[in-house]
């Protein structure tokens, strides 16, 4: 939001006062003095007037999950533990996922509280390249590339799959790369040709990999190179 904006938008103030206090240097964003009205501003961002605090601002947190099967993608469930339960931080329910992974599931997960970040991982215009390991119970065969690469079409969604690559690693297993992140893709993609999913594994979310030495049940949190990447 535009910082003039938020300012007008509160009871105190309107549209002019609001330019006064900007033009007299008496509104600090995040400890700084700011003049300019189109400057941006974020639910992260501590904002004063007078020394009064109107926002008091938090930190913008962000982690790397390396998620085991079990565990439920999400914040809250009546009966399985989820990964909100596998962070020792104090403000752990704040954060929300950005991407999930079925029960059986596992690798990287990523954690934030900041919503626009993670929409750049999940919405479909960013097409973030997601790449899975695969394991399956019947041979996968050389007609599967040229298949997911034209799309399938999912009658529930009625919609057809933007084009995945498939790399075959042997005769059960496989690196699938999406774009997308549909109701169960990938098993029902591989449900196509019969042949159910024994193993599902997501190695990277962009450029974003899962490390090896992160053991399942592990996080760690990400670094600001990282985090500017997305």
């Amino acid at each position: 939001m535009r910082l003039d904006r938020f300012l007008g938008n509160l009871p105190d103030f309107n549209r002019r006062n609001s330019r006064l206090l900007l033009a007299s240097g008496r509104v600090r964003v995040d400890g700084q003095v700011v003049r300019d009205g189109c400057s941006e501003i974020r639910e992260f961002s501590r904002i004063e007037v007078d020394g009064r605090i109107l926002q008091p601002g938090r930190a913008a947190l962000y982690f790397m999950l390396h998620k085991p099967a079990g565990v439920v993608s999400a914040t809250r469930h009546e009966r399985h533990r989820t990964v909100l339960d596998l962070l020792d931080e104090p403000d752990r329910q704040g954060l929300h996922l950005a991407g999930r992974l079925d029960l059986g599931t596992t690798g990287l997960l990523l954690l934030t509280n900041d919503g626009h970040w993670s929409r750049r991982i999940t919405h479909p215009r960013y097409k973030l390249a997601k790449v899975y390991y695969v394991e399956t119970a019947e041979p996968i065969g050389e007609e599967y590339i040229e298949t997911f690469a034209r799309g399938l079409y999912f009658a529930f969604e009625d919609l057809v799959t933007q084009p995945a690559h498939l790399e075959l690693l042997g005769s059960h297993s496989a690196r699938l790369t999406l774009f997308e992140g549909r109701y169960h893709q990938v098993k029902r993609m591989f449900g196509y040709f019969r042949n159910p999913v024994l193993r599902l594994h997501r190695e990277s979310m962009g450029p974003l990999r899962l490390e090896s030495e992160l053991p399942p049940g592990h996080y760690r949190p990400l670094t600001s190179e990282e985090i500017q990447l997305i």
